[in-house]
């Protein structure tokens, strides 16, 4: 028989992504329409609350939790996170900044917007979204198991 439990370590921080995902997917439509292909252009990248980082706070949770704060596993999980928050706070920040300079600069020099498309402005997260996220990927996380474990 298969056993899933074996699996929960990876299978749980799945679950929380898309849980994080859908919320974001909500409170999106909510606040600007229901318009479900503007919302997926919109909420890949950026928007309340952060998934990536929902994702890698309960892959970190879910580590610590079914391997131990002390294992290896648990630092490689932890340096992950590290790495992912910092990235969607600063280094896609500064790739929306350069997409909104660029898209100033075509529209003063009157370029050709077929030739010239408009470039995404918003790449990056704030740090609210960033700890939203965070606090939503713990929380689900611990949720989770708990209801898994019985």
């Amino acid at each position: 028989m298969f056993n899933l439990s074996k699996y929960l370590i990876f299978l749980v921080p799945i679950a929380v992504w898309f849980i994080v995902q859908g919320i974001k997917f909500l409170l999106f439509s909510m606040k600007y329409g229901w318009d479900i292909r503007e919302t997926l252009a919109h909420v890949s990248y950026g928007h309340m609350p952060s998934a990536h980082t929902g994702f890698v706070t309960a892959l970190v949770t879910s580590v610590g939790w079914y391997d131990g704060l002390s294992s290896g596993a648990f630092a490689v999980a932890l340096i992950l996170a590290i790495m992912t928050i910092d990235d969607s706070i600063r280094l896609r920040m500064y790739i929306g900044s350069q997409g909104m300079y660029f898209n100033r600069l075509v529209a003063r020099l009157n370029l050709d917007e077929t030739e010239f498309p408009k470039l995404k402005e918003r790449m990056g997260h704030r740090v609210d979204e960033v700890i939203v996220g965070g606090i939503l990927g713990f929380l689900f996380t611990i949720l989770l198991i708990n209801l898994l474990s019985h």
